[in-house]
């Protein structure tokens, strides 16, 4: 039996990129095989991706850009990883459905939270696009409003290069140590940057839980939703 029943999957856009600019098919196409066997498992899925690996708003803002319209611009890249997923979970026939937040009616549906639970209670992956539609708001945040407004059990993040929460940056700290289960206050009093704030604080309000964990190896994803203990489990205890 799946530990959970259904799960929003928060995916950075870099991880899309495979650490490049661009959209690359080798790592896209892995993805797509993580996530059609936990449909295969039982269990429903959707999807939030990050647009990082074309456009970053807040940087585009720092070299001169208007910031909303650096927004835009990030939203739409936001899309072209999300159509990249769909075709590479159709090629593996999985039925899927890409939802955005700004109307785009010849590749997506609009976001439609009901429609949404639909599709995974007909074992369909959807995956939200074009972040909240809003500038100023984090794929992070995005993730969470999305996993709350269609009722998913928890929301995990996936992350390349690191496989949970840390005291600090392993990668610069060799003292860090991982945690195996956090409170959002003591992740707040550490002041442990895992997610946007904003996302952090809605989760925690709402008392959903979160998975931080690593991308690999491959079929952590599964593993998670099956309930095994990899990663750091994010709960209000």
């Amino acid at each position: 039996m799946p530990g959970y029943k259904r799960v929003l999957l928060k995916l950075s856009g870099e991880v899309f990129g495979g650490g490049k600019l661009g959209v690359d098919p080798d790592v896209v196409g892995s993805i797509a095989k993580e996530i059609a066997a936990v449909v295969d498992s039982g269990t429903q899925i959707a999807v939030v991706t990050g647009g990082g690996n074309f456009f970053r708003g807040a940087e585009l803002q720092q070299r001169g850009m208007d910031r909303v319209r650096a927004d835009y611009m990030g939203m739409l890249g936001i899309v072209m990883n999300c159509l990249a997923l769909q075709d590479f979970l159709e090629k593996l026939g999985v039925d899927t459905r890409v939802q955005t937040a700004i109307t785009m009616g010849q590749v997506a549906e609009p976001y439609i939270p009901r429609r949404a639970i639909r599709h995974m209670e007909k074992g369909r992956v959807v995956i939200f696009g074009a972040g909240m539609g809003m500038p100023y708001f984090s794929t992070d945040t995005v993730a969470v409003q999305r996993a709350l407004e269609s009722k998913c059990d928890v929301v995990l993040v996936a992350k390349s290069g690191v496989d949970g929460v840390y005291s600090a940056d392993p990668k610069l700290d060799p003292t860090a140590t991982k945690f195996d289960e956090l409170t959002y206050d003591e992740a707040i009093a550490r002041g442990l940057r895992i997610m946007d704030q904003t996302a952090f604080a809605l989760c925690g309000e709402n008392k959903l839980p979160m998975v931080v964990f690593g991308m690999e190896p491959e079929g952590n994803i599964l593993r998670v939703v099956q309930g095994e203990k990899i990663g750091t489990l994010v709960s209000a205890g």
